[in-house]
């Protein structure tokens, strides 16, 4: 087994890599992840995960025990999730726990420790014995702040030449970017200054595969990961991985081959391993990240937040549906991560080709109307252009393009998540969504970034409070969506990997068809996106004759196949055979 995946290694090795000695090299990667020792067979094409997957996302202190100022972060979410969240959750992703010195824990000073003050290794392996366990792996770069920086200000080992430089004279101009700070940053070093590349911010220097060392630290800290119960890795910003100057530097050949690589370290260390790459990039390029199988795992949807947002605030499901329908199957042993809210803001670049200029304009103005802001990057040709809306996403869902705030917010987020999890995929839902948490504008003040609008963190006495209280809409989005996440688990025609088909009913009616595997179980789910009532003859869903059909959200069944059926604002059905 060993001898083949050496072999494997090596074939990924001599393109990253063609000046050195690669068998070598993959004999120490080898080591290094410790399958000398023990090395597991991975099945091909396996799926990890079926219908009762759901996964979580929440930083490590979105909740905090204000009562019990000695109670770290870490604990206070484990008894939240094992309270709240045994039975609707099957995973959680804690969004970088780490020691960090920005970009809320995106900007690493130390890849092995915890943060000491969200808790301590304990910690998350008590969480991952209790739910299936996702850690960032934020590979592209590390604190300005980091002890392997302050090595390479001194030009010393481990970190002398872990960072990638390049001339400030460079050709940079063709450089993807999803910021407007500058790229190149000049160093004061031991051997004078230097100019080192920062995708991100300047704090953020993004590290130099070119050198093998960094990927076999890298590889050490995947082990480490995985010691410690993490079972699922977000290759966050892994777009920008490798760096060529004259190119993009986004989506390079060796960015590929060194997911491939990793992706064949931990399915041999454990074949239930799953990797998700992190790439907020137009659609096309995004699916790319599947490679044939042999990529990534699982990729982020990442159009499918702005789509469904403008479908919902306009009434209007034209490019919603001409995205789904041109969305390919899923093969086996990989699949889509569904979300619609995150840390991060909405994207933007993924609406590219999808959205006309007009419309991303109308989406745009209408969130920052509901309370939210607009982040920009530098584009090739200089310029700046809008690359993510910052807004929660209850607020986000307050009304219309046309009207404005109305009455149907709640059915209107609600119906988001009926539509999110009943796609094909793994569904992941934002604690503050599974909250209903609205703007936090103090937040956003105090830290004076953005994003912090969507990062709220609640104490636990006033969550429980408010969860308890019946007449709050933080009650009954708990309530509507823990209901919807219950029925979703039981159903085999929702396998992430079950057929999909997309449905014509209109423009303020969006379909589509799920079938199980086994094809012993269908479902169509059917969704009125406008803030109107709507009427569908049930003979242009196509029922079949000889089942009986029933909505599994309200139970309604379906008695007359030629009669019509009457849709209330926002409101979604499941209509499923058994």
């Amino acid at each position: 087994m060993l001898e083949e995946l050496a072999k494997k290694l090596t074939g990924s090795l001599d393109f990253i890599y063609p000046d050195i000695d690669t068998d070598y090299l993959a004999q120490q990667l080898i080591k290094t992840m410790g399958l000398d020792k023990q090395c597991h067979q991975p099945g091909d094409h396996q799926n990890n995960w079926d219908e009762a997957d759901i996964l979580l996302i929440t930083y490590a202190d979105s909740i905090l025990n204000h009562a019990k100022p000695d109670e770290k972060p870490l604990q206070t979410l484990y008894h939240f999730l094992k309270d709240k969240l045994q039975d609707n959750i099957s995973a959680v992703h804690i969004l970088p726990f780490f020691p960090y010195s920005s970009d809320d824990g995106f900007s690493v000073m130390d890849y092995l420790a915890v943060n000491e003050s969200h808790g301590e290794w304990e910690d998350i392996k008590r969480i991952s014995s209790e739910f299936k366990f996702m850690s960032d792996l934020v590979i592209n770069h590390m604190s300005a702040r980091s002890r392997w920086f302050d090595n390479f200000k001194k030009r010393i080992d481990p970190g002398k030449d872990y960072f990638f430089e390049a001339s400030p004279d460079a050709d940079v101009n063709a450089v993807v970017r999803p910021r407007t700070s500058p790229l190149l940053n000049p160093v004061q070093t031991e051997d004078g200054e230097r100019y080192v590349w920062c995708t991100f911010s300047e704090d953020q220097v993004d590290l130099n595969f070119k050198n093998p060392k960094v990927l076999l630290e890298f590889v050490n800290i995947i082990r480490h990961y995985m010691e410690n119960g993490v079972q699922i890795f977000r290759l966050d910003a892994v777009a920008f991985l490798w760096k060529e100057v004259g190119t993009p530097s986004i989506h390079l050949q060796q960015t590929h081959e060194i997911i491939k690589l990793l992706r064949l370290l931990i399915a041999h260390y454990n074949p239930n391993a799953v990797i998700i790459t992190e790439t907020n990039v137009p659609n096309r390029e995004n699916l790319t990240y599947f490679g044939n199988a042999n990529e990534a795992h699982v990729i982020y949807n990442f159009s499918l937040p702005p789509l469904l947002i403008y479908t919902l605030i306009s009434g209007d499901c034209r490019h919603l549906k001409t995205w789904l329908m041109s969305m390919p199957p899923a093969q086996m042993g990989t699949t889509y991560l569904n979300f619609i809210a995150s840390h991060d803001g909405v994207g933007l670049r993924p609406t590219d080709g999808l959205l006309q200029d007009q419309e991303k304009n109308e989406l745009i103005s209408t969130m920052q109307q509901f309370g939210g802001r607009v982040a920009y990057r530098r584009a090739s040709e200089g310029v700046d252009k809008p690359y993510e809306m910052n807004i929660s996403l209850y607020d986000a869902l307050k009304g219309t393009i046309e009207h404005g705030p109305d009455k149907w917010q709640l059915q209107r987020f609600v119906c988001a998540h009926a539509i999110m999890l009943a796609l094909e995929g793994i569904p992941a839902i934002y604690i503050h969504s599974m909250l209903g948490t609205e703007n936090d504008y103090a937040r956003m003040e105090n830290t004076g970034r953005n994003r912090s609008i969507n990062r709220s963190q609640w104490d636990v006495g006033q969550l429980e409070e408010a969860l308890a209280n019946k007449f709050s809409h933080h009650s009954k989005v708990f309530e509507q969506l823990s209901n919807l996440i219950t029925i979703r688990k039981k159903q085999t025609a929702f396998h992430p990997n079950a057929t999909q088909f997309t449905l014509h009913l209109g423009l303020q009616i969006f379909g589509f068809w799920r079938q199980s595997m086994r094809r012993e179980q269908s479902i169509f789910c059917i969704f009125n996106v406008s803030s109107e009532t709507q009427q569908i003859a049930l003979s242009d869903i196509n029922l079949i004759g000889t089942d009986n059909w029933t909505d599994l959200i309200s139970g309604l069944e379906i008695e007359d196949q030629a009669g019509m059926l009457t849709l209330t604002p926002y409101q979604a059905l499941w209509l499923s055979n058994k």
